[in-house]
């Protein structure tokens, strides 16, 4: 992997998410880490930076409560946002569908952990965005203004937790 300049980027966000999907992964070598399927997100912009910086770049992704995965979110700084090519849909499938609490998911879905920068990535990965966690708000029932949504996407209410990353490094298969 090779880091590269955010501002090259030429990347196109509702498919990263939305048909492509990525895998968000967060944990260390020590205490372990998690993985999941997350096709949910935001790339953009938000606060300014230390003075001289600019408008920090920033990831946003959302997990629900009873995710594994989010024990690993909440308890750690760092986190990253994880492309695959196609070739690795049926993993990122079997991520999503399956949870780390009972088994090695990650071994499972043929994927390889690397640790590089305090947190945790795939050897598989052909784009990676390592984010600094800089604000996490549970999504509250009360402010959404389309309540056909809440009914839609929460019935059991298990309202999601939306995470602010602010990307630090981004990786690219070489």
């Amino acid at each position: 992997m090779k880091e590269i300049d955010i501002h090259d980027l030429q990347l196109n966000p509702f498919d990263l998410f939305g048909r492509d999907w990525l895998a968000l992964a967060a944990g260390n070598e020590t205490d372990g880490c998690n993985v999941m399927t997350i096709a949910w997100g935001h790339f953009g912009s938000i606060w300014h930076q230390e003075a001289g910086k600019g408008v920090m770049p920033t990831a946003i992704c959302y997990v629900r409560p009873s995710r594994y995965t989010k024990q690993f979110m909440d308890k750690e700084k760092l986190f990253t946002l994880n492309h695959f090519p196609s070739s690795y849909r049926k993993a990122l499938s079997y991520l999503g569908s399956h949870s780390g609490r009972d088994e090695n998911k990650i071994e499972n879905a043929g994927l390889t952990l690397v640790f590089t920068d305090g947190t945790v990535t795939f050897k598989e990965a052909d784009l990676v965005f390592v984010c600094r966690k800089i604000y996490a708000q549970d999504l509250q029932e009360d402010c959404f203004v389309d309540q056909a949504l809440v009914d839609e996407n929460y019935p059991e209410r298990d309202f999601h937790t939306m995470y602010i990353g602010e990307i630090l490094k981004v990786y690219s298969q070489e």
